[in-house]
């Protein structure tokens, strides 16, 4: 390309990894387009799309913009849909339609951030390049340019921390097992689940290098780690003049130490992790840092002076590097905005769409940050999402005087659970002006499934009035399912920080399960279709228990025991359909998420210490102190098969033994530990499927007919 007069030569980049990706995604069609590299300068990401039918000409300022650019084509010309999860590619006709007229969409932010910390651990810690490499892909054909990149972020601290008085036996007993290094490296636990292995530590952390140098050769920004601080115990009586502040507890574990930023050792440590981080990793142009998250003790640490030496070391290692940080509860706080240069930061924040009457240049002092949403929270498989609220919210702030809205920042808890979602919130960045929610929830029930169906779009419109349209105020979530709750005649919730009632009418699923049901015969064998019929039947029955639990409530205290029995029998019943729908489609089958951890064991001690670091996430989530005095039992709590009869239903079941054996004896009903009971699930090596079973249309219609 020539340069303009008067400017620096801009280098085409080479579109083969774009070209990669296309071809992972679209195999039987990739031919048909061609891929045409448009480096600028300056500006924003742009792509243009146009062309005769089967000869489709994409042009974009970076390989992942080609593919945002081969993502609309899909979307509003030829009518089809590759979500996350789900698909409907079998419907494209062998030669792709033609573009009517050239359209060119530029990227209205600069930043669009996706995953959150959490992600790693609640959408699956044991995941294989080729898993996350898919992931990348669809980030990149929504338009994501700047990805968190935590698998193998261990390594740089178990190579660096060798140079400060440390041995690799003390190392590998201190760093988790991988589905509880997400809070490890937000500085609030170690050592559960471990000891990890060095190979493991190696295997990940090669992972991690090639899903950075896959977003490196798309022009996409992997995310790293920073290093902020965190040391395991003793730091001080190992290295002498150096200021360490104990953490204190978090959710019942005691947090890991943090090093004084300001004093000589941390600059010290953070040289050498960044060093250690490059040759594993290679560099990057963005850091992840969240110090003091979620708590923490700042001791006699002048936080200003802590966030300056932070940003600091940062720049030494990565000159001009851009710090991004979690906006969450009080952080960042202003003290910490003060010690910084603010042009070199990006708040990441994770409130935008829950609470009300929020001004973020005044809070942040205008401060560059990205409007995020966290829709899930540890993983749960709810539906729903604030959308209405994330339309309103990006144009007017986006638009509003001396505003300081740089992106988008895509921060579910766990990731793969809610396609419309995904969908929606990463089209804010690109479409012009406000989106109408109605028409896009139209256009998106029409290619969901490979072309308009009056059922389709039926259903999908109960939906959007239903889960997609929650307000905020208190909540970015829906509710999660009285079946995954610890039993309890009152129990308002299965995780203790969800929403305790539902956010929505509940007939409105219950409507649009029985519209999906009558989509036309030739639009089910889909992905997209399976998946969405197997999640609202499954959504329609969790919306179901609580109907069914204030109904058992009112014959328990009654003593009538003959409604007693009808009415559990009614329950037990549910979960039996709730395993078999989630049995169904390959996105709800427990015995994947525990074959993927055991598949990174080398014996069957350590297959069995890695299948309990993945069981314990989903039920005791950590010790008996965090269970229990942290409130995190079932935090992670989601509608599986396998999951569901082994874990859910026992417990219930063992409940209602010991209700109505009260009512039969008179006696007080007698107490049960369940934080043995779900330790003792979360140490077992059951096998479950790990391929789905059945036929989701017939069991889909088994669940509506119950439910009217």
């Amino acid at each position: 390309q020539k340069a303009r007069a008067g400017t620096a030569p801009v280098r085409a980049f080479d579109a083969g990894p774009a070209r990669a990706a296309l071809e992972r995604l679209l195999p039987g069609h990739a031919d048909q387009f061609t891929l045409v590299p448009e480096a600028s300068a300056t500006g924003p990401d742009t792509f243009t799309v146009s062309g005769p039918a089967g000869d489709i000409t994409v042009r974009g300022s970076t390989g992942a913009t080609l593919l945002t650019g081969v993502g609309w084509y899909l979307q509003h010309v030829a009518g089809t849909d590759i979500g996350w999860p789900g698909d409907s590619l079998g419907i494209l006709p062998e030669v792709l339609p033609g573009v009517p007229a050239p359209v060119t969409r530029g990227a209205l932010v600069p930043h669009r951030y996706a995953l959150n910390d959490t992600d790693d651990g609640y959408s699956g810690p044991y995941r294989t390049f080729e898993e996350h490499q898919r992931q990348v892909d669809l980030m990149a054909l929504h338009g994501i340019n700047e990805v968190f990149v935590q698998v193998g972020a261990e390594y740089p601290y178990y190579r660096a921390l060798q140079r400060f008085g440390y041995s690799a036996e003390e190392l590998r007993e201190w760093i988790p097992a991988p589905g509880h290094q997400s809070w490890w490296l937000l500085q609030n636990l170690s050592g559960f689940g471990g000891p990890v292995t060095e190979r493991l530590m190696r295997e990940r952390a090669a992972v991690g290098r090639r899903i950075a140098d896959q977003l490196r050769g798309l022009g996409m920004t992997p995310v790293l780690p920073g290093y902020f601080g965190t040391v395991p115990p003793g730091f001080a009586a190992r290295n002498t003049g150096a200021s360490v502040v104990p953490q204190g507890d978090w959710a019942g574990f005691d947090r890991p130490d943090w090093l004084d930023p300001a004093s000589p050792a941390f600059g010290e440590l953070a040289a050498a992790y960044y060093a250690e981080q490059r040759a594993v990793f290679g560099d990057s142009t963005m850091y992840r840092m969240s110090p003091l998250h979620e708590g923490g003790q700042t001791g006699t640490v002048d936080v200003k002076a802590a966030a300056g030496a932070v940003q600091a070391a940062l720049h030494r290692a990565r000159p001009g590097a851009l710090w991004a940080v979690l906006g969450w509860q009080d952080d960042p706080t202003r003290e910490l905005l003060a010690g910084v240069d603010t042009s070199k930061l990006l708040i990441l924040d994770g409130l935008s769409d829950r609470y009300n009457r929020l001004d973020r240049e005044t809070r942040w002092g205008g401060t560059p940050y990205a409007i995020g949403t966290i829709y899930n929270f540890g993983g749960h498989t709810t539906i729903g999402a604030n959308t209405s609220v994330w339309i309103d919210r990006f144009d007017a702030w986006r638009t509003k005087r001396n505003s300081a809205l740089r992106g988008i920042a895509y921060l579910p808890e766990g990731t793969g659970t809610n396609p419309a979602a995904f969908d929606l919130f990463t089209d804010l960045a690109w479409e012009p002006g406000p989106i109408d929610q109605k028409a896009w929830f139209a256009r998106f029930a029409a290619r969901r499934y490979g072309r308009p169906d009056a059922a389709a779009a039926a259903a999908w419109e109960e939906l959007r009035r239903g889960p997609y349209s929650t307000s905020s105020g208190l909540w970015s979530e829906s509710q999660d399912s009285l079946f995954s709750a610890r039993p309890s005649l009152t129990a308002p919730n299965a995780a203790y920080w969800s929403p305790r009632s539902m956010r929505y009418p509940a007939d409105s699923v219950r409507k649009a399960l029985e519209h999906l049901l009558k989509v036309a015969p030739e639009l089910r064998g889909s992905s997209a279709y399976r998946f969405d019929l197997v999640d609202t039947a499954r959504q329609a029955l969790a919306n179901r228990s609580r109907v069914l639990l204030p109904r058992i409530r009112a014959a328990y205290e009654a003593k009538d025991l003959a409604l007693f029995r009808a009415l559990t029998g009614q329950w037990a019943s549910g979960e039996r359909q709730l395993a078999r729908i989630t049995g169904c489609d390959p996105h709800f089958l427990l015995g994947s998420w525990l074959s993927s951890a055991r598949a990174w064991g080398t014996n069957r001690a350590e297959r069995d210490r890695y299948e309990y670091d993945a069981r314990s996430i989903l039920s005791v989530w950590g010790r008996r102190s965090t269970s229990e005095g942290g409130f995190l039992h079932d935090y992670a709590n989601r509608e599986w098969a396998g999951l569901v009869e082994e874990l859910y239903a026992r417990r219930w079941q063992t409940y209602f033994d010991s209700l109505e054996e009260a009512l039969v004896t008179g006696a007080a009903p007698r107490e049960i530990d369940w934080h043995a009971f779900e330790e003792e699930w979360a140490r077992r090596t059951t096998r479950h499927a790990t391929q789905p079973t059945g036929d989701p249309h017939v069991l889909a219609t088994e669940i509506a007919a119950a439910l009217r």
